[in-house]
């Protein structure tokens, strides 16, 4: 990586070393296993995180207009948010979709909705995240159609594909199938890059809405990578090399408002990813046991009340995440707990980043806060806390974290141990042991009117449905039924993967609700038990 442009020096003028530790030498460094420390030697000094602004609302040409916007402000990468339609694998114009098309993201129904969502947009030389999991094939099949449709080749494509399907079960609820046919095809999609797209990170391991359901950090932190450890032993099943996929494999974690905290669960988890994937699954490469991560600020924790506060809040989440060494962050904008950001709001969250970047100098020194008993201390407890978690879910899958985890969301164990951290969680917030400024305390300031927000009028569902009528009316409809049939196919095969069948499909506009429901013939659709 470049050296970036900077001198290396306090803004006084004294010299500052790339990294600090023990006056004899000793002692992990940055870039050496088990990464505690951080996955490269130099970390940002050689290269900044990407500032990846999450972006998505109403049509496509709206958020395109959006992706445009944060990339000339400095955005140095795009994440792509889907309204719940799209989320839930459904049409624009089912009948369940009324007055949800476009409000919590961008609808895409089509391949046609991908083109204009990246029009104009060079797709080789910026990575995109999408933020989509039950239907994420789907999805990154339309996305695989377009750049190819536009002369970009598929191994050229860079970026991430959240695919998460275990976290879903356990915290977000926005699945489609069981449980067992949903890792199949997170599996192809991991197979598929492995072979095809090497540059592309097929699966994003979230702990950021189990953290958001309410769980703790130790919670967050053991539940993600118990869920990540479940993927690997699934593409190892599938009959993929653990060296020949896991490199490709990324993480997105809370950046939560306690401070020391979040930084220490950072350190535990890579320190943990790289201990299981050398002893447990033989990773030989080095790339197979750093854990790199993408966080976002916490949702959660901003507030109604007083939303300016949340500028505060939000970058010293952010400064968290960068002192715990990300790879990659988002800011989240101060009007985001009242409706979708304005565009005044998300550049103020990105020159939150930019701030820490240029300005303060953390971006200096790498792991600037190791050695410090309390952080130290910190991580040690959170992986104790780890491993316990694993070493339940071994015990309940006898001797195996796919099935220990699979049984676990089936059984309702993961959903109750979430429930039960934010019910005590709220209780302290009630008792007033946990302070929240506007909530609980310090009310001057909550009789002020609330900043303009986004809105997203009737009109912006009428322009959408619109235009998926008129790619229906346009599109081949035996082209349709042939792909669709052939999508049915694949699926009953377990050993076929589905991700040609796939793109075929969408090349001939199917929409995503009709390969949902092609799939869903063969795989079922989730009801989830309660959980009492």
């Amino acid at each position: 990586m470049d050296e970036r442009d900077v001198d290396f020096e306090t803004r006084s003028g004294i010299p500052v070393e790339p990294v600090y530790g023990p006056a004899d030498g000793a002692g992990e460094m940055p870039g050496e296993y088990p990464y505690t420390r951080g996955p490269y030697t130099s970390m940002y000094r050689s290269k900044l995180w990407t500032m990846r602004m999450f972006a998505g609302f109403g049509t496509a040409p709206q958020t395109n207009q959006r992706f445009r916007e944060l990339l000339a402000a400095g955005g140095s990468g795009l994440s792509t948010a889907f309204d719940l339609p799209t989320l839930m694998g459904r049409d624009s114009d089912d009948a369940l979709c009324l007055g949800e098309v476009g409000k919590g993201g961008v609808a895409v129904d089509t391949l046609a909705d991908v083109e204009d969502l990246y029009d104009g947009i060079d797709l080789a030389a910026v990575t995109t995240s999408m933020t989509i999991n039950a239907p994420a094939a789907i999805l990154f099949a339309m996305y695989v159609a377009h750049a190819e449709n536009s002369g970009i080749e598929r191994a050229r494509l860079g970026g991430t594909l959240q695919n998460d399907i275990l976290k879903e079960y356990q915290a977000q609820k926005e699945f489609v199938f069981p449980p067992r046919p949903s890792m199949r095809l997170v599996t192809d999609v991991i197979r598929f890059c492995a072979t095809d797209m090497p540059r592309w990170h097929p699966i994003s391991i979230s702990g950021y809405h189990i953290r958001e359901a309410g769980s703790t950090a130790a919670q967050e932190l053991a539940f993600t990578l118990a869920n990540g450890f479940a993927y690997v032993e699934a593409a190892i099943a599938a009959g993929v090399a653990v060296d020949d996929f896991a490199p490709r494999l990324s993480f997105f974690f809370n950046a939560h408002i306690d401070f020391f905290e979040e930084i220490a669960k950072y350190r535990a988890a890579r320190r943990i990813w790289a201990r299981w994937m050398r002893e447990r699954y033989g990773a030989q490469v080095d790339r197979s046991m750093q854990l790199r991560f993408h966080c976002q600020t916490a949702g959660v924790s901003l507030t109604a009340q007083q939303p300016e506060v949340n500028l505060v809040r939000t970058a010293i989440e952010a400064l968290a995440g960068v002192m715990g060494g990300a790879q990659s962050l988002h800011t989240n904008s101060m009007d985001e707990t009242l409706a979708l950001p304005t565009e005044k709001a998300a550049r103020l969250a990105l020159r939150t980043q930019q701030v820490l970047a240029h300005e303060t100098g953390v971006a200096n020194v790498a792991d600037p806060l190791g050695g410090s008993w309390y952080v130290e201390e910190l991580t040690d407890e959170m992986e104790r806390q780890a491993e316990a978690v694993f070493a339940h879910l071994d015990e309940l899958g006898d001797g195996s974290l796919l099935e220990g985890a699979l049984r676990a969301v089936e059984s309702g164990w993961f959903q109750r141990e979430i429930t039960d951290s934010a019910y005590a969680s709220e209780r302290k917030l009630n008792a007033g042991r946990h302070l929240v400024i506007g909530v609980n305390t310090a009310f001057e300031g909550n009789d002020e009117p609330p900043p303009d927000t986004l809105r997203i009028g009737p009109e912006v569902e009428e322009q959408q449905l619109k235009r998926l009528a008129k790619v229906r009316s346009d599109r081949n409809p035996e082209q349709v039924r042939a792909a669709l049939d052939a999508v049915r196919a694949a699926a009953v095969e377990p050993t076929t993967n589905v991700m040609p069948a796939l793109i075929d499909a969408v090349r001939v506009y199917a929409t995503e609700g009709e390969i949902v429901n092609a799939l869903a013939e063969e795989f079922g659709r989730y009801v989830e038990v309660p959980v009492l």
